[in-house]
């Protein structure tokens, strides 16, 4: 196997990965009402989603075809501290990616493809400290609001009506 067929290997089961935790997060998006949080979710999917976009691109590039993932299966905790338990379970994944892959895209040839795989593992432990912030009841992950707005009342929907 060539250094490029082994890199394109690499960044396509990254990509799978990258893309099953996007899944998972926007499932979980659906379980958190409480605004800070949800819009917490949000910027994360959407950082996900340019990260998706840069590994389809290398993809192509080194004559692949972009991974399909079935979207996960999530069972909605319930009770007290349900959304705490996404958090953790949050927070644990971003870690556990970024120990299983560190160590492998130190090994990629390509520097364009080293440092993008880098700025997503920098992303990824940015998430990680999101969902624990957001674990410890934080409400300022994406900023603070005016004194003056207080803190967001009501919750954001499941889904988006349709009419």
């Amino acid at each position: 196997m060539t250094s490029q067929n082994t890199e394109l290997a690499l960044i396509e089961e990254f990509c799978r990965e990258k893309l099953a935790a996007m899944l998972r997060h926007q499932a979980h998006a659906r379980l958190v009402g409480q605004y800070d949080a949800n819009n917490t979710y949000q910027y994360v999917i959407n950082r996900e989603d340019v990260q998706l976009s840069w590994l389809s691109k290398a993809i192509t590039e080194l004559g692949g075809a972009e991974p399909a993932v079935e979207s996960p299966a999530v069972q909605a905790p319930s009770g007290k501290g349900a959304v705490q338990v996404l958090f953790e379970n949050d927070a644990r994944e971003a870690h556990a990616f970024v120990e299983r892959w560190r160590p492998r895209v130190e090994a990629v040839g390509n520097a364009r493809h080293k440092g993008m795989l880098k700025v997503i593992l920098g992303e990824t432990i940015e998430q990680r400290r999101f969902f624990e912030q957001a674990l410890a009841g934080r409400t300022d992950l994406l900023g603070r609001r005016g004194d003056a707005a207080g803190p967001a009342k009501g919750a954001v929907l499941a889904a988006r009506m349709v009419e």
